[in-house]
Protein backbone atom coordinates (compact mmCIF):
# COMPACT_ATOMS: atom_id res chain seq x y z
CA UNK A 1 0.00 0.00 0.00
CA UNK A 2 3.15 2.09 -0.02
CA UNK A 3 1.52 3.85 -3.18
CA UNK A 4 -1.68 4.71 -1.63
CA UNK A 5 -2.07 8.79 -1.59
CA UNK A 6 -2.42 9.05 2.59
CA UNK A 7 -3.03 12.56 2.64
CA UNK A 8 -5.46 15.24 0.59
CA UNK A 9 -6.44 18.31 1.11
CA UNK A 10 -10.10 18.96 0.29
CA UNK A 11 -10.60 22.78 1.07
CA UNK A 12 -13.73 23.75 2.32
CA UNK A 13 -16.66 20.79 2.71
CA UNK A 14 -19.91 20.67 4.43
CA UNK A 15 -19.86 18.85 7.56
CA UNK A 16 -22.66 16.25 6.72
CA UNK A 17 -20.43 15.86 3.48
CA UNK A 18 -16.90 15.52 5.07
CA UNK A 19 -18.63 12.45 7.34
CA UNK A 20 -20.23 10.48 4.85
CA UNK A 21 -16.49 10.55 3.31
CA UNK A 22 -15.49 9.12 6.59
CA UNK A 23 -17.97 6.51 6.70
CA UNK A 24 -17.25 4.99 3.34
CA UNK A 25 -13.29 5.23 4.06
CA UNK A 26 -13.72 3.49 7.36
CA UNK A 27 -15.87 0.43 5.70
CA UNK A 28 -13.01 0.18 2.99
CA UNK A 29 -10.33 0.55 5.57
CA UNK A 30 -12.38 -2.67 7.78
CA UNK A 31 -12.00 -4.66 4.64
CA UNK A 32 -8.57 -4.17 3.30
CA UNK A 33 -9.43 -2.49 0.54
CA UNK A 34 -7.80 1.04 0.95
CA UNK A 35 -5.10 1.84 3.14
CA UNK A 36 -5.04 4.60 5.97
CA UNK A 37 -6.12 8.06 4.78
CA UNK A 38 -5.90 11.45 6.29
CA UNK A 39 -8.28 13.72 5.14
CA UNK A 40 -7.43 17.85 5.68
CA UNK A 41 -9.97 20.02 5.51
CA UNK A 42 -11.88 23.73 6.76
CA UNK A 43 -15.52 23.25 7.25
CA UNK A 44 -18.16 26.09 7.22
CA UNK A 45 -19.82 27.33 10.26
CA UNK A 46 -21.08 24.37 12.10
CA UNK A 47 -21.15 23.51 16.04
CA UNK A 48 -21.47 19.32 16.25
CA UNK A 49 -22.34 17.28 19.18
CA UNK A 50 -20.36 14.25 20.33
CA UNK A 51 -21.78 11.60 22.21
CA UNK A 52 -21.91 13.34 25.13
CA UNK A 53 -22.96 16.88 23.87
CA UNK A 54 -26.10 18.15 24.82
CA UNK A 55 -27.98 21.21 22.88
CA UNK A 56 -28.13 22.64 26.46
CA UNK A 57 -24.53 23.56 25.70
CA UNK A 58 -25.25 25.13 22.57
CA UNK A 59 -26.38 29.09 23.46
CA UNK A 60 -28.29 30.30 20.62
CA UNK A 61 -31.62 29.05 19.75
CA UNK A 62 -33.02 28.19 16.13
CA UNK A 63 -33.53 31.47 15.24
CA UNK A 64 -29.71 32.68 16.34
CA UNK A 65 -28.13 29.66 14.87
CA UNK A 66 -29.74 30.77 11.39
CA UNK A 67 -29.18 34.56 11.82
CA UNK A 68 -25.23 33.70 12.50
CA UNK A 69 -25.38 30.50 9.71
CA UNK A 70 -24.18 28.20 11.78
CA UNK A 71 -25.22 24.42 11.11
CA UNK A 72 -25.86 21.87 13.99
CA UNK A 73 -25.22 18.64 13.70
CA UNK A 74 -24.61 15.05 15.86
CA UNK A 75 -21.71 13.36 15.68
CA UNK A 76 -20.85 9.79 17.15
CA UNK A 77 -17.71 10.92 18.23
CA UNK A 78 -16.24 10.78 21.75
CA UNK A 79 -16.73 14.52 23.65
CA UNK A 80 -18.97 17.06 23.78
CA UNK A 81 -20.18 20.23 22.16
CA UNK A 82 -17.56 22.10 19.67
CA UNK A 83 -17.41 24.59 16.45
CA UNK A 84 -15.80 24.36 13.25
CA UNK A 85 -15.39 27.07 11.07
CA UNK A 86 -13.44 28.90 8.48
CA UNK A 87 -9.78 29.25 9.23
CA UNK A 88 -9.72 26.08 11.27
CA UNK A 89 -7.79 22.80 9.75
CA UNK A 90 -9.77 19.69 10.66
CA UNK A 91 -8.01 16.71 10.06
CA UNK A 92 -9.80 13.09 9.89
CA UNK A 93 -7.28 10.21 10.34
CA UNK A 94 -8.44 7.31 9.05
CA UNK A 95 -6.51 4.33 10.05
CA UNK A 96 -5.77 1.47 11.41
CA UNK A 97 -4.73 2.15 15.42
CA UNK A 98 -3.79 -1.15 16.08
CA UNK A 99 -0.17 -0.52 15.08
CA UNK A 100 0.16 2.36 17.28
CA UNK A 101 -0.80 0.74 20.33
CA UNK A 102 -4.59 1.71 20.49
CA UNK A 103 -7.05 4.52 21.43
CA UNK A 104 -4.76 6.35 24.50
CA UNK A 105 -1.27 6.36 22.51
CA UNK A 106 -2.77 7.31 19.36
CA UNK A 107 -4.32 10.37 21.05
CA UNK A 108 -0.92 11.22 22.52
CA UNK A 109 0.76 10.41 18.89
CA UNK A 110 -2.13 13.36 17.67
CA UNK A 111 -1.41 15.79 20.59
CA UNK A 112 2.84 15.15 19.49
CA UNK A 113 2.22 15.78 16.17
CA UNK A 114 -0.20 19.47 16.85
CA UNK A 115 2.89 20.08 19.46
CA UNK A 116 5.53 19.79 17.05
CA UNK A 117 3.65 21.58 14.26
CA UNK A 118 2.44 24.91 16.51
CA UNK A 119 6.63 24.29 17.89
CA UNK A 120 7.61 25.33 14.14
CA UNK A 121 5.64 28.42 14.17
CA UNK A 122 7.52 29.77 17.80
CA UNK A 123 4.52 28.29 19.89
CA UNK A 124 4.85 26.58 22.71
CA UNK A 125 1.98 23.94 23.02
CA UNK A 126 1.74 21.04 25.67
CA UNK A 127 -1.03 18.28 26.58
CA UNK A 128 -3.57 19.01 29.54
CA UNK A 129 -4.42 16.18 31.77
CA UNK A 130 -7.92 14.75 31.19
CA UNK A 131 -8.94 17.30 28.44
CA UNK A 132 -7.46 15.85 25.35
CA UNK A 133 -5.78 18.30 22.83
CA UNK A 134 -3.44 21.29 22.61
CA UNK A 135 -3.08 23.67 24.83
CA UNK A 136 -1.04 27.19 24.87
CA UNK A 137 -1.23 27.97 28.84
CA UNK A 138 -4.03 27.61 30.01
CA UNK A 139 -5.59 28.12 26.43
CA UNK A 140 -7.28 25.40 23.97
CA UNK A 141 -5.85 25.64 20.46
CA UNK A 142 -6.69 22.61 19.20
CA UNK A 143 -9.40 19.99 19.69
CA UNK A 144 -9.57 15.97 19.67
CA UNK A 145 -12.60 13.98 19.52
CA UNK A 146 -12.61 10.60 17.95
CA UNK A 147 -14.27 7.66 16.83
CA UNK A 148 -12.77 3.88 16.69
CA UNK A 149 -15.00 1.11 15.21
CA UNK A 150 -12.84 -2.08 15.02
CA UNK A 151 -9.65 -0.64 15.17
CA UNK A 152 -10.22 1.56 12.82
CA UNK A 153 -10.46 5.61 14.10
CA UNK A 154 -12.53 8.83 12.45
CA UNK A 155 -13.09 11.64 13.37
CA UNK A 156 -9.59 13.63 14.80
CA UNK A 157 -8.52 17.35 15.68
CA UNK A 158 -9.05 20.86 14.76
CA UNK A 159 -6.40 22.97 14.86
CA UNK A 160 -7.62 26.80 15.17
CA UNK A 161 -5.57 28.70 12.98
CA UNK A 162 -6.80 32.18 12.05
CA UNK A 163 -10.53 31.25 13.44
CA UNK A 164 -12.69 34.11 14.16
CA UNK A 165 -12.88 32.67 18.22
CA UNK A 166 -16.18 34.63 18.90
CA UNK A 167 -17.43 31.87 17.45
CA UNK A 168 -16.74 29.87 20.47
CA UNK A 169 -18.74 32.13 22.59
CA UNK A 170 -22.20 30.54 21.22
CA UNK A 171 -21.44 27.29 22.79
CA UNK A 172 -19.59 25.91 25.81
CA UNK A 173 -16.84 23.83 24.48
CA UNK A 174 -15.98 20.68 25.66
CA UNK A 175 -18.54 21.03 28.59
CA UNK A 176 -16.47 23.38 30.27
CA UNK A 177 -18.17 26.89 30.25
CA UNK A 178 -16.17 30.17 29.33
CA UNK A 179 -13.31 28.07 28.19
CA UNK A 180 -10.70 30.04 27.21
CA UNK A 181 -9.24 29.13 23.38
CA UNK A 182 -7.06 30.68 21.13
CA UNK A 183 -5.29 30.41 17.20
CA UNK A 184 -2.01 30.38 15.77
CA UNK A 185 -2.36 34.11 14.14
CA UNK A 186 -3.35 34.98 17.70
CA UNK A 187 -0.39 33.38 19.54
CA UNK A 188 1.74 34.88 16.81
CA UNK A 189 -0.26 38.26 16.30
CA UNK A 190 0.23 38.31 12.53
CA UNK A 191 -1.01 36.14 9.84
CA UNK A 192 0.04 32.77 8.39
CA UNK A 193 0.03 31.24 5.76
CA UNK A 194 -2.37 28.67 5.23
CA UNK A 195 -0.44 26.28 2.86
CA UNK A 196 2.05 26.42 5.39
CA UNK A 197 0.16 25.15 8.30
CA UNK A 198 -1.14 22.54 6.61
CA UNK A 199 2.57 21.31 5.15
CA UNK A 200 3.72 21.51 8.92
CA UNK A 201 0.83 19.79 10.39
CA UNK A 202 0.73 16.64 8.11
CA UNK A 203 4.79 16.32 7.91
CA UNK A 204 4.30 15.96 11.88
CA UNK A 205 1.25 13.82 11.47
CA UNK A 206 3.43 11.95 8.71
CA UNK A 207 6.10 11.55 11.48
CA UNK A 208 3.69 10.49 14.82
CA UNK A 209 1.75 8.36 12.79
CA UNK A 210 4.11 6.19 11.11
CA UNK A 211 2.75 7.50 7.68
CA UNK A 212 3.83 7.81 4.28
CA UNK A 213 3.46 11.48 3.14
CA UNK A 214 2.04 10.72 0.18
CA UNK A 215 -0.42 13.36 -1.34
CA UNK A 216 -3.23 12.77 -3.10
CA UNK A 217 -4.77 15.17 -5.71
CA UNK A 218 -8.55 13.89 -5.57
CA UNK A 219 -11.03 16.70 -4.25
CA UNK A 220 -13.99 15.35 -1.59
CA UNK A 221 -16.75 14.79 -4.73
CA UNK A 222 -14.40 12.48 -6.17
CA UNK A 223 -13.60 10.92 -3.15
CA UNK A 224 -17.20 10.51 -1.96
CA UNK A 225 -18.00 8.66 -5.91
CA UNK A 226 -15.01 6.43 -5.58
CA UNK A 227 -15.84 4.72 -2.74
CA UNK A 228 -19.37 4.24 -3.20
CA UNK A 229 -20.84 7.00 -1.19
CA UNK A 230 -21.55 9.82 -3.95
CA UNK A 231 -25.39 9.28 -3.24
CA UNK A 232 -24.80 10.63 0.26
CA UNK A 233 -26.46 14.67 0.84
CA UNK A 234 -25.99 17.17 3.16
Amino acid sequence: MSEHPVFHWLGRVEYARAWALQAALVERRKRGATGDTVLLLEHPHVVTLGRRGRMDDVLLDAEGLASAGIAVHEADRGGEVTYHGPGQLVGYPIMDIRALGGPVRYVRALEAALIAALAGFGVEGRRHEGMPGAWVGERKIAAIGLRVSRGVSSHGFALNVSTDLAYFGHIVACGVPHLPVTSLEREIGTRVDGERVRMAVAEALAHHLRLPLAWGDADAETLLANTGAGAARA
